[in-house]
């Protein structure tokens, strides 16, 4: 299946999918396929807290200096390691999932063909407009009501475990995956403890590598095409960097380069270059049309 999507919060926060799939599928089994579909994280429990405040975990570095350990710090006993910790949840007959997440009960599948002014305009207002967007930008807390909510929210993401070498684990008494010294609980780096974030530590933008139809290795073609386009415009001989040749030399432009414009930026000269492709094709088949007519 083919798909484009963004992620976008409500105004209470919940996170809210807007998806374009390719295909021919009834709202029937797209509604059973939502209703069906699940995903459980079975993480060790969060509900106890066993180290908080200055009665935080030990680092201990091992006598040859190739790793260490996290200790209780009043008796020195070594913490439980991640593998260990899923190890008990697999012994536990009662263990439940951490998180089980499903999507909610609204759903608005609507048809749209290709290349009508209606499909645009979706791609347009649910798709595309986040693009340049944070996941914070979405929605401004208007009140304080809101503004709490938000606060409460960026509070309680604090100290929830991330992912799995989240330092927070330390909090609830075992060691994050892959340890090093230095973790303390509340000041992980992840992305999903961020306020702008939101909570949420996923990519933005969701797309299928089928979407266009083509392989890595075709666009990555298409954009040497375009470049040697360029460069022939520019009165520079088209020619690739074939062997032996030093007139040129070809290397991938990294952010920091100075001549790389920010990524708004490029977004914006892209779109301006495709709104004129456009507005040249609908010139042409104007044209066409009227030259049709009058023979």
């Amino acid at each position: 299946m083919q798909y484009f999507a963004t992620v976008e919060p409500q105004r209470r926060l919940a996170p809210h999918l807007h998806m374009a799939i390719r295909g021919t599928i009834s709202r029937a089994e797209l509604r059973q396929v939502v209703a069906a579909t699940y995903h459980q994280v079975w993480w060790p429990p969060t509900d106890r807290v066993v180290y908080s405040g200055e009665n935080l975990p030990v680092w201990h570095a091992s006598p040859d200096g190739s790793g260490g350990a996290y200790v209780d710090p009043r008796t020195g006993e070594v913490l439980p390691t991640w593998d260990e910790a899923l190890d008990a949840l697999d012994q536990d007959d009662d263990a439940q999932p951490l998180h089980v997440v499903r999507f909610g009960r609204q759903i608005d599948a609507q048809g749209v063909l290709a290349g009508t002014p209606e499909a645009k305009r979706r791609i347009r207002h649910y798709l595309t407009k986040y693009l340049t967007k944070s996941i914070g930008e979405c929605h401004q807390a208007e009140t304080d009501r809101q503004r709490a909510h938000v606060e409460r929210l960026a509070e309680e993401l604090r100290y929830e475990p991330c992912s799995p070498t989240c330092a927070n684990w330390l909090r609830y008494g075992v060691q994050p995956k892959n340890p090093r010294r230095g973790l303390v609980p509340g000041f992980c780096k992840g992305k999903a403890h961020r306020r702008e974030h939101l909570g949420y530590g996923g990519r933005r933008v969701l797309v299928s590598r089928k979407w266009s139809g083509k392989t890595l290795a075709d666009h990555k073609a298409d954009r040497v095409a375009w470049v040697l386009a360029r460069l022939a415009e520019a009165g520079i001989p088209a020619t690739g960097p074939a062997a032996g040749d030093r007139r040129y030399l070809w290397e991938r432009a990294k952010p920091g380069d100075p001549d790389v414009k920010p990524v708004t930026h490029r977004i914006l000269l892209l779109i301006n270059e495709r709104v004129t492709r456009r507005e040249q094709l609908n010139q042409a088949l104007t044209e066409l049309s009227a030259t049709t007519e009058a023979a």
